[in-house]
């Protein structure tokens, strides 16, 4: 979320809290529901696409979906170009290479269709068109200043809300860290969410990125830059995540739950495109570069031991959350009920196969110090609630093993 005041400066956004200040809702166009997908040869059209270039994965490749698209923008009367050499938490030279594949189709639009990592690289390339510096030259909030090409975005995922988000991931393999690009330029122009794409997840994906959507409703709602405009589309997504995680698990081909997971990973996307996350992402995002671990898994590792530490700040906000969830609060205290509320969360995460701790991941003792440090330089920092020295992730990190 952007705060309008008076005076133009770069800042840590400051909550529009209870209704109060101007706030500005960014929001992609959207195209939802059963079947959407066969809109997007329309959509690309809507963008001005005769030559759009595809980015994709091997496995969204493998399930047929990426045949179903270039059906749909060649009936559209497109000569689409396919890139599909991109893994999971996409690498810097990914999107170098995509970039150059870009340029020799000569393209126009850009097409994401698979999860958060293929989302992320399609912004890449996106920002490498301005021809203004590396990938990693753009780390921060704001830094992408330029015209960019048309994003069309197609999320196979339910829970990286890559789709509408400002926020671009991508891994620094020098450094070994995540670096995160944010900025309004960057969400997409038109989402289109199918959820027939859902059931093509591996079980572990669906779980991890059940769980990314969860701790993107609950940050968010917690930020310091939360607002009346982003609250509600936070607390429907935690509610559906708690309410319909499991059932996608259990029966993976029933479209019901697929389609409310979708809604949640929608709903959350658009909560924290607008009111940005915390202390559990700037963490994981390390963890995820160091390791190359699940982003969803690791937040799932981390953020209930997040949640008991924030709500020493603002224990008040917790309670809508672990109401949203389905907890009875009625009796507790805000400090209670965010103790429930992590604690629920924590078995939702061993409901669907999440280690308890950082450790069965591959994170070392030794590890800690550096995480700690580099989370540190992490945007999502920023608007955490309870300011967090290097000491404090530490001890977050510590507890997590």
């Amino acid at each position: 979320m952007t705060v309008v005041q008076a005076e133009p400066a770069r800042r840590t956004p400051v909550a529009a809290r209870d209704g109060g200040g101007l706030v500005k809702f960014h929001a992609p166009e959207i195209v939802f529901g059963v079947g959407s997908l066969g809109e997007a040869g329309f959509a690309a059209a809507r963008l001005g696409a005769r030559r759009p270039f595809v980015v994709t994965d091997p496995g969204v490749h493998a399930a047929g979906w990426v045949d179903e698209l270039l059906g749909h923008l060649r009936d559209a009367r497109m000569r689409p170009t396919v890139w599909s050499a991109v893994t999971p938490n996409p690498k810097d030279h990914e999107v170098r290479a995509a970039y150059e594949a870009y340029l020799a189709g000569d393209c126009d639009v850009i097409v994401g269709l698979g999860g958060g990592s293929v989302i992320d690289a399609a912004k890449g390339v996106a920002i490498l068109t301005g021809g203004a510096g590396d990938i990693l030259d753009f780390a921060g909030v704001d830094r992408v200043s330029f015209p960019i090409p048309p994003l069309l975005m197609i999320p196979s995922t339910s829970g990286t809300g890559a789709d509408v988000s400002q926020f671009c991931i991508v891994t620094d393999t020098d450094r070994s860290v995540k670096i995160t690009i944010m900025g309004r330029a960057l969400v997409p122009d038109i989402s289109v969410t199918d959820p027939r794409l859902l059931v093509t997840m591996p079980e572990d994906l669906n779980a991890a990125t059940g769980l990314d959507a969860l701790t993107h409703g609950i940050e968010s709602f917690v930020s310091l830059a939360h607002n009346p405009l982003a609250d509600g589309h936070a607390l429907e997504a935690v509610g559906l995540v708690c309410r319909h995680l499991r059932d996608t698990m259990t029966t993976p081909l029933d479209l019901e739950p697929r389609g409310k997971m979708a809604q949640a990973s929608l709903q959350a996307g658009l909560a924290f495109t607008n009111a940005i996350l915390g202390a559990t992402h700037a963490m994981s995002h390390q963890v995820g570069g160091l390791l190359d671990a699940p982003h969803g898994v690791v937040n799932g590792v981390l953020l209930p031991h997040v949640i008991r530490y924030n709500a020493r700040a603002t224990p008040g906000r917790f309670v809508a959350l672990a109401a949203a969830a389905g907890l009875d609060v009625d009796s507790l205290s805000p400090l209670g009920a965010a103790d429930l509320l992590a604690e629920h969360v924590r078995r939702l995460a061993d409901d669907v196969g999440v280690p308890a701790g950082l450790a069965q991941l591959g994170v070392r003792a030794e590890d800690v110090p550096v995480l700690a440090r580099t989370t540190l330089d992490d945007a999502c920092l920023t608007t955490n609630p309870r300011e967090a020295s290097e000491a404090d992730v530490l001890a977050l990190f510590t507890d997590a093993l």
